[in-house]
């Protein structure tokens, strides 16, 4: 039997999409009363500098981004969330063949997610509402910036969706 799983990828803050947190929590709730695994993805760097250090204040997962007991959580050094967390097993382990990718940030992690996971021939959907995406400073703005990866990641990598029609089709 295969099935879809709900992935997040390191939902730390809110920098653009202000509905994210909403879209990410409520997605979670109608997935797990579906019976849909979600699976979380938290990213770890081990210079005490930097943004994702243990000890550092933006490393905490949102609060709609906790996982509720016997949720797997993985945790990546890397942007990839399939380079050495032993991910790609345990979606092989449960039959997945499709993933529902939320999370944090577009233009990074959630990107280098969800192209290997198509490489990997995961059937991707990404509700666009329920990722989240910040600027580069002094180079480019958030929502071009944020559009422009979804435009890219279209077709080839994943469907894009919204979080009404993805909770609609599964069940809620």
């Amino acid at each position: 039997m295969q099935q879809e799983m709900q992935l997040r990828i390191d939902a730390g803050r809110d920098c653009v999409n202000p509905g994210a947190g909403a879209a990410i929590a409520r997605l979670a709730g109608v997935c797990r009363a579906a019976g849909v695994p979600v699976v979380h993805v938290r990213h770890r760097q081990t210079d005490p500098s930097r943004p994702f250090h243990p000890d550092a204040p933006g490393h905490a997962p949102m609060a709609c981004a906790a996982a509720m007991p016997g949720e797997a959580v993985f945790v990546k050094e890397t942007s990839s969330a399939f380079v050495a967390t032993g991910l790609e097993a345990h979606l092989r382990a449960g039959a997945c063949d499709a993933l529902i990718v939320v999370g944090a940030v577009a233009g990074f992690c959630v990107n280098t997610t969800l192209r290997a996971a198509s490489d990997l021939g995961f059937r991707v959907t990404v509700p666009v509402d329920a990722v989240l995406g910040f600027d580069l400073p002094g180079r480019m703005a958030a929502r071009p910036l944020f559009d422009a990866t979804m435009v890219l990641l279209d077709g080839d990598f994943a469907r894009l969706s919204d979080t009404d029609a993805l909770c609609a089709r599964i069940g809620g």
